[in-house]
């Protein structure tokens, strides 16, 4: 359905990257050849991922080591059919920075109402409650929009 979906947080270093890596692997199993991407409204342009969030996904078999923070721009966001937020108010932001967004941008959780609290510089079970609802999230995005592949 979407073949370029970008994911969006503030720093682009613990939430966006963990979602990034997440949706990336839940779409090549159901083989939906789409590109996953991240990037910040305020990013640490040039910062790893976050080391727990990097042992979170090392312990789910996925690899955050190569990621490299971005911002977020208008063009970057102009490249995406669908612009995924962590929280409410990111689709505001996202919309100040890149005005052609409007109308495909969503928050993760939008099936379950609810927002991905920002564990940046706390400890690790800040990092697995944002991830515990970032999965959540994830699987109400993929029953909506890719339940019908295989």
């Amino acid at each position: 359905m979407f073949s370029r979906i970008l994911i969006v947080c503030v720093g682009n270093v613990c939430r966006s990257p963990m979602a990034e890596v997440l949706l990336a692997e839940r779409l090549a199993r159901r083989r939906a050849g789409a590109t996953v991407e991240s990037a910040g409204l305020r990013a640490l342009v040039g910062h790893p991922a976050e080391r727990i969030a990097q042992d979170l996904m090392r312990e789910r078999g996925l690899d955050l080591s190569r990621h490299v923070a971005r911002q977020l721009t208008a063009d970057l966001g102009d490249a995406f059919e669908l612009i995924l937020v962590m929280e409410r108010a990111h689709e505001r932001a996202v919309q100040a920075i890149a005005p052609n967004t409007r109308g495909r941008i969503r928050r993760l959780g939008h099936f379950g109402d609810f927002d991905v609290p920002d564990p940046f510089q706390q400890e690790r079970p800040a990092f697995e409650r944002s991830l515990a609802l970032i999965e959540r999230g994830l699987e109400g995005l993929e029953k909506a929009f890719w339940s019908a592949r295989p």
